[in-house]
């Protein structure tokens, strides 16, 4: 089946490339933004699913990881690897199969793609290089509207970063987040939460601080208190597996 659809893919992109080429084909293509499931696998629209059937093929950031998915739902339509570390060659690429006509979805492992998300990259690319393409949103599953509707915070606004720099930059960051008034939302890794809760008691000691993981999955796990209380917590109280949404309180 692997070679089947390795083969498959090939001869789409080669004879996508080749019309257009010799400026055979000007029909208007379409790029789907597809969210998928962040965690448990029916989290996923109908709408999505009639998608990810139907389009011509799936970028994705991780292969392996959406046919786990297009598997459980017996979807073959097939993929090509598109993630931060992709060459200008993969734009280009997906540009030339825009432009003569191809329906492009994409995927990232998990929640709405171009959130936080090379993805974004992709739709500005794609906006100034080929215009006569569609852009649609397939919402869906998003970690951060996840997080906020079980963190019991106001959310008539807030500030979302995102994942915060590792070196340069950080502390500036974190000076500027802590004296934020509002709701703050980011990311986190599970081997980087120690440090920024740490940093983050270091500045707020007492600012509610909501620790959400493993959102929608088997150990699903939603923590509150102090940033103080919950720094001395990390590590044996809270595990530091699974990627992390931390929700600062007003």
């Amino acid at each position: 089946m692997a070679t089947w659809v390795k083969g498959r893919l090939e001869t789409f992109q080669s004879s996508c490339i080749e019309s257009w080429a010799s400026g055979k084909c000007n029909i208007v293509g379409k790029l789907s933004i597809v969210a998928t499931p962040i965690g448990n696998l029916e989290d996923i629209t109908l709408r999505a699913l009639r998608t990810l059937k139907e389009c011509d093929a799936i970028l994705c950031e991780d292969t392996r990881v959406t046919k786990k998915l297009l598997s459980h739902y017996g979807i073959h339509t097939p993929t090509m690897p598109f993630h931060a570390h992709s060459a200008k060659s993969a734009f280009e690429k997906i540009v030339e199969l825009l432009k003569v006509g191809k329906h492009l979805a994409l995927v990232t492992d998990a929640g709405t793609p171009a959130i936080s998300d090379p993805g974004a990259y992709l739709v500005e690319t794609v906006r100034r290089e080929s215009p006569n393409t569609t852009i649609e949103a397939i919402p869906g599953a998003s970690s951060v509207s996840a997080a906020l509707s079980i963190a019991g915070v106001p959310s008539d606004s807030y500030t979302f970063l995102g994942f915060l720099p590792h070196k340069k930059g950080r502390k500036t960051m974190l000076d500027t987040l802590t004296q934020l008034e509002g709701t703050v939302i980011m990311f986190e890794s599970p081997h980087r939460i120690k440090k920024l809760i740490d940093e983050v008691a270091a500045r707020t000691p007492n600012r509610t601080v909501t620790l959400c993981r493993e959102l929608t999955k088997k150990f699903e796990e939603v923590r509150s208190g102090t940033a103080t209380e919950l720094a001395s917590r990390i590590g044996s109280g809270i595990p530091t597996r699974g990627e992390f949404v931390v929700i600062l309180s007003p």
